[in-house]
């Protein structure tokens, strides 16, 4: 049956294979210009035009462009495709976090157990060697000693030595020369071909022993000096590095092959030969280059590789090198080469030889572990599929719930069956609804309490003096701007006659609806005190108040008057009973007097207020005392100042003086340099200014205090 081509490219849309983003067009359109341009290429390689060689060039950029579009575009189709169910995704997660590092791990385990077993088996070798030379060395240093006391006994008994040193067994194998200061006076060497004995070099100071190339030839020699009556006997003992020696070490190992030359060592900001292999070497001195580019054929190979014992028994091949000393300069570039064939096995034997017969158990052991650890594998592969359906099962169940509540069906519970972390989920998607119940509860009664601050901000204004009285003598005005909702900081005018005026200014501690209430408190306590007669002002003690508070009798008044001392005194003692322990205030009460033109006050802690000259002449008010409503049984002290017409009178709390901004504080000295500059002004206005200046004082900043201002003018 025919197919259109709009249901071959529905077709191809289902599947996910037709080019819909910019990417999948540019990689179609790239694969067809590829595919053009080999046509091309062939055709004109089949007619042998030269251009088809200049085509070759584009044909691979583009297939290689096209192989990377595509990849991209596979992975694009592949994450979208399969791995939108989590299911799929957990797979894949696994397969990235538990498959792909254990495959890792078990290649670098490979990897590493080859490289051990190479430097195992050039381990065995080395110490073989090692082994040799300190042979030799102890040798010869037994040797020297024993030739040293023959030399003191007489000139004859070098001779005696020599055919002793030829009966010898030990010596079968090595050379013995002995010069008494630098001169030869015996020469013993195995190889009756060699009659020359070798030649001390000059670098030689002290003892020495080593592997050594003398004639291109390696050997075990160790030389050691001895003083023997007032002169340097020196003797020298040598072995060849042979194939019999190689043989030796070969012995249960496998197949050895030494290069005595051909490597070499150089500086890597030497200049480097541009063929051969180069291997970076650290040594003490600095970072060297080892040059193969030289290495030929080699010196000895003796041994063979061992049989395999088992399918699993792998051939083991590692090379290493030795340190061999220059004979005649000292020179250390020129190591030479051993590379060691062996079989795991061998290694294995070497290995474990020392335990004997435990070494079968040892085996077991191993076996015993890797069968548990692949049980504990199979097992960990069973709870991760379980575990798997329980996380996806939980997904689909909160999908399912999502769409739920998408209905607005907060009825719709998730069944929980497990206690997990999963099932703490389902849980709150449970108690969701609840929760969004109760939120809009919350939102109601925080409204609520923000209704109720409203209405403490409009009864806190109302305890403000609205309509002030002015005195003849003297004019007010008082100005509060809270930095939250509510104030703590206080003032009052309050007018005893018709030429008697109480100020109080004060500052609550804290901020918020406590801080307002006990302004309250404060507020009703200043009037209550000062405007009643007081039956506790006549004995203070009855009431817990300090014995020591004073009154004022006024002429022309039936009854004492409460001095602003006394007033604070009172304050200080209600408020220390009646507020928790942390909750204090600072107070300034005053009392002017209109017909001597006299304020009489008391501070209690507050700022003090000053009093501005006509010649700009500054007083503080500083008598007074503490804080009140902090301590109890505290006094308090006043005093009374003139205030001269013209005088300015000014009261403030310290959300006018420490607003801060890059420049430092608001400070006093500038408040009192506007009010000074101003003076003339009617207070509101000055008021006004100074709060004005404030406010650009802070800048954008949150008014961090109340801000309380009382000014008060002399006529």
């Amino acid at each position: 049956m025919a197919v259109s081509y709009s249901q071959f490219r529905t077709r191809l849309s289902q599947a996910g294979l037709l080019p819909a983003s910019k990417l999948a067009l540019i990689a179609w359109y790239l694969l067809f210009l590829d595919l053009l341009l080999f046509m091309v290429e062939k055709l004109f390689g089949f007619f042998k035009i030269s251009w088809s060689q200049g085509l070759d060039g584009w044909v691979r950029f583009l297939s290689f462009a096209v192989i990377v579009l595509f990849a991209i575009l596979a992975i694009r189709w592949t994450k979208a495709k399969l791995l939108w169910r989590l299911r799929n995704r957990l797979i894949v997660t696994y397969v990235f976090i538990g498959i792909i590092p254990v495959v890792l791990l078990a290649v670098l385990a490979l990897v590493s157990f080859y490289l051990f077993a190479g430097q195992f088996a050039t381990f065995i070798l080395t110490t073989g060697l090692s082994s040799e030379l300190k042979s030799v060395e102890a040798a010869n240093l037994a040797s020297s000693h024993h030739i040293a006391a023959e030399v003191e006994r007489g000139p004859n008994s070098t001779a005696l030595l020599e055919s002793l040193r030829r009966t010898n067994k030990a010596w079968a194998h090595r050379q013995l020369c002995v010069w008494l200061d630098k001169k030869l006076i015996l020469n013993s060497d195995p190889n009756p071909e060699n009659v020359l004995a070798p030649m001390l070099p000059s670098y030689l100071k002290t003892s020495f022993a080593g592997v050594v190339r003398d004639h291109n030839n390696l050997f075990l020699r160790a030389v050691q000096t001895v003083p023997v009556g007032g002169k340097e006997l020196t003797v020298l003992s040598s072995k060849p590095v042979d194939q019999q020696m190689l043989q030796a070490l070969a012995t249960n190992l496998g197949q050895v092959t030494l290069y005595a030359t051909g490597l070499s060592l150089k500086k890597t900001n030497e200049s480097q030969p541009k063929q051969g292999t180069r291997v970076i070497v650290e040594r003490p001195e600095g970072e060297y280059v080892l040059d193969l580019s030289k290495l030929g054929p080699p010196t000895y190979s003796v041994g063979s590789l061992p049989p395999a014992v088992r399918s699993l028994d792998r051939q083991v091949t590692f090379p290493t090198t030795v340190s061999v000393v220059d004979w005649p300069t000292g020179d250390t570039s020129s190591p030479a080469a051993i590379v060691v064939q062996t079989r795991i096995s061998k290694l294995y034997d070497r290995l474990f030889e020392a335990l004997g017969y435990l070494a079968p158990a040892i085996e077991v052991f191993l076996l015993f572990v890797f069968i548990v650890f692949c049980i504990i594998e199979v097992i960990a592969l069973i709870i991760g599929t379980r575990l798997t359906r329980t996380v996806t099962s939980a997904v689909a169940q909160l999908y399912d719930a999502t769409k739920h509540v998408n209905r607005a069906d907060f009825s719709h519970r998730i069944s929980v069956r497990s206690n997990d972390q999963i099932a703490t989920l389902a849980n709150s998607f449970n108690s969701m609804t609840a929760s969004l119940e109760k939120l809009i509860e919350e939102q109601k009664e925080k409204q609520r309490l923000e209704n109720e601050l409203v209405i403490a901000q409009e009864v806190q204004s109302q305890l403000f003096p609205k309509e002030i009285s002015q005195l003849s003598s003297l004019e007010v005005h008082g100005f509060c701007r809270p930095a939250r909702t509510v104030s703590g900081d206080y003032y009052d005018f309050l007018n005893l006659e018709s030429d008697k005026l109480v100020l109080a200014v004060g500052d609550i501690s804290g901020k918020g609806i406590s801080a307002a209430l006990m302004m309250a408190t404060i507020h009703s306590a200043v009037r209550a005190y000062s405007l009643q007669d007081i039956p506790a002002l006549r004995e203070p003690i009855a009431v817990g108040a300090v014995p020591e508070v004073s009154t004022i009798l006024v002429p022309d008044s039936q009854h004492p008057e409460v001095s602003p001392a006394a007033l604070l005194a009172l304050l200080n003692h209600q408020l220390y009973e009646s507020t928790p322990q942390e909750k204090y205030a600072t107070l300034f009460l005053g009392i002017y007097h209109g017909a001597s033109h006299q304020l009489t006050y008391s501070n209690g802690g507050h700022l003090p207020p000053i009093i501005i000259g006509d010649d700009g002449a500054i007083r503080r008010l500083e008598c007074g005392g503490t804080v009140v409503g902090l301590f109890d049984q505290m006094t308090y002290e006043e005093a009374s100042v003139p205030l001269r017409s013209g005088e300015i009178f000014l009261a403030y709390s310290d959300g006018v003086t420490e607003p801060e901004n890059d420049f430092g504080e608001f400070g006093e000295r500038r408040l009192v340099d506007l009010v000074r500059e101003n003076r003339d002004l009617p207070l509101a206005r000055i008021s006004e200014i100074v709060t004005v200046a404030v406010d650009d004082w802070i800048g954008a900043n949150e008014q961090p205090d109340d801000v309380t201002l009382v000014l008060a003018r002399a006529r």
